[in-house]
């Protein structure tokens, strides 16, 4: 088991359950159903293995369980149990709510969280260690994608209603953000941008990251 006295924050994976037709959507016209669902493990495989090699606590947070996983996921659940993370799902109406109940949970636990999304593979453990060391002095820290979002947050303190009200899936997401930690009276770093795979061009981003043609 993990020991979390000796980790300085706790890393939370959150992820769609892998169910084609609902995940990378997005991507479907350019890779089919069966190939968005095999982009989503792939990703998720990749942020997992980028936030394993940090040597920080991590917890890995499905969206809901819909059925059982197919078959294709198995390399993803193999490596979650090799690894001996603890699994949980998210609990809220909304993307901020599930995000600010994760980070509640996780600065109760190990006072530093950082939420990071599973199509997010240009987070690098260097850039994980940057936003851990970052909340020494801040009490949230954003990474900014290109896209107006942000490809991962972290806390070390979170007021109440600071992720509320925000237009989640456009590009006001980050400004909005901004505004919400600003009025609530919390210290906010940034990090240099990041991108996240959304479209089918950030798609071959990926594949090229990869060394794959």
């Amino acid at each position: 088991m993990q020991n979390t006295d000796q980790s300085p924050a706790v890393l939370m994976q959150f992820a769609k359950w892998p169910q084609a037709g609902r995940v990378k959507t997005r991507l479907i016209p350019a890779l089919g159903i069966e190939g968005a669902l095999q982009a989503h493990i792939t990703l998720s495989l990749e942020v997992l293995d980028n936030l394993c090699a940090t040597g920080y606590d991590v917890s890995f947070w499905w969206d809901r369980p819909l059925d059982q996983p197919p078959e294709e996921a198995a390399p993803l659940l193999a490596n979650i149990e090799a690894a001996k993370l603890p699994q949980s799902f998210q609990q809220g109406d909304d993307l901020g709510e599930r995000m600010a109940r994760a980070l509640g949970q996780g600065i109760a636990s190990h006072h530093r969280a950082v939420v990071i999304g599973s199509d997010c593979p240009s987070v690098d453990p260097g850039y994980v260690r940057s936003a851990v060391a970052a909340l020494e002095h801040y009490d949230i820290v954003l990474g900014p994608s290109d896209d107006g979002g942000y490809v991962l947050i972290g806390a070390r303190r979170l007021a109440p209603g600071a992720l509320e009200g925000i237009a989640w899936g456009t590009p006001d997401v980050m400004q909005q953000t901004l505004q919400r930690m600003d009025a609530a009276g919390l210290s906010v770093y940034l990090l240099e941008p990041r991108w996240d795979v959304d479209e089918p061009e950030d798609w071959q981003r990926f594949r090229r990251m990869v060394g794959e043609r």
